[in-house]
């Protein structure tokens, strides 16, 4: 008998964690409570407004998210928690149950899907370079032997760092630990380009104290795309997320507020992106995929 009640604790043990783990749902039923995670500098995507509150477009959407989570779980009192992630952190923080979504400018992609889960696609970029304006950069060749920053953890210091090696380029690759210090580093002259998806670049420079000071430039290295991450092994909870990105873009209440944060000005200081809607992003409106970049 001592035998078979070691045997079922082992095995128990031995089970995944997301199998043993309690369902989004049920954990922010039982606690009341639920953690929205929340980028500091993602123009538009997730920032904080001039009174350090988050705001954005992925911000907004969570809002909606929320409020069917209230109605799922009869939790009319539902209380909001929020966290500020990272690059670096975003994923550790989700899985060990920090925090429950993160509605940023994540890249879905196959890696991240080992150990996440993503809703609907909701964006599409690609890796540019955001320079001093006059640099002369033009493509990844122009860099060769030069100081290149990205914000660590993200998919883009992957990619520039890859294709250094693979162009013998000799680049120096340059960590930051958020998209502002990584746009600081070019502004003051610690790097001379800035590695990361394109309209992220927009917004660092629209946002900036002079705009006209910097410019966007090349063309895009790799097209991927931006997704709500989940914890992995939630099908309830993933449902619910996607169902609410499938009413928004059906009703054309995505559309809405697509074009309040990149085609009109936003907070705080009016800046307008004027970044209208991709091909892919318009495709994906129809399709609803959650499909990753490879």
């Amino acid at each position: 008998m001592k035998k078979l009640a070691l045997s079922l604790i082992a095995a128990t043990c031995a089970l995944p964690l997301a199998a043993q783990a309690q369902s989004t749902l049920d954990k922010v039923k039982a606690s009341g409570a639920i953690t929205v995670a929340y980028r500091e500098s993602s123009i538009p995507f997730s920032y904080l407004d001039d009174k350090a509150q988050p705001t954005g477009f992925g911000w907004e959407i969570c809002g909606k998210i929320v409020d069917e989570v209230k109605k799922a779980t009869g939790r009319a009192d539902l209380k909001v928690n929020t966290q500020a992630v990272t690059s670096a952190n975003r994923i550790p923080l989700l899985m060990n149950g920090t925090i429950d979504i993160e509605c940023g400018s994540t890249t879905n992609n196959s890696e991240r899907g080992k150990q996440v889960a993503f809703a609907t696609n909701y964006f599409y970029t690609g890796t540019r370079f955001l320079v001093k304006a006059g640099t002369p950069v033009k493509s990844p060749a122009d860099l060769k032997g030069k100081q290149v920053v990205s914000t660590t953890g993200t998919t883009n210091f992957k990619i520039i760092r890859n294709l250094n090696e693979e162009q013998k380029l000799g680049i120096d690759l340059l960590g930051a630990k958020d998209h502002a210090e990584s746009a600081l580093m070019v502004q003051t002259g610690r790097a001379v380009a800035f590695a990361m998806d394109d309209i992220l670049l927009y917004g660092l420079k629209a946002s900036s104290a002079n705009p006209a000071e910097l410019a966007v430039v090349g063309d895009a290295i790799q097209v991927e795309p931006y997704a709500i991450m989940l914890r992995k092994d939630d099908p309830a909870f993933k449902k619910l997320v996607d169902d609410t990105l499938a009413g928004l873009m059906k009703s054309g209440e995505f559309e809405k507020l697509y074009n309040k944060w990149f085609m009109s000005p936003i907070p705080p200081k009016g800046i307008n992106l004027q970044a209208p809607m991709s091909q892919e992003l318009k495709d994906n409106l129809k399709a609803l995929s959650d499909k990753p970049a490879t």
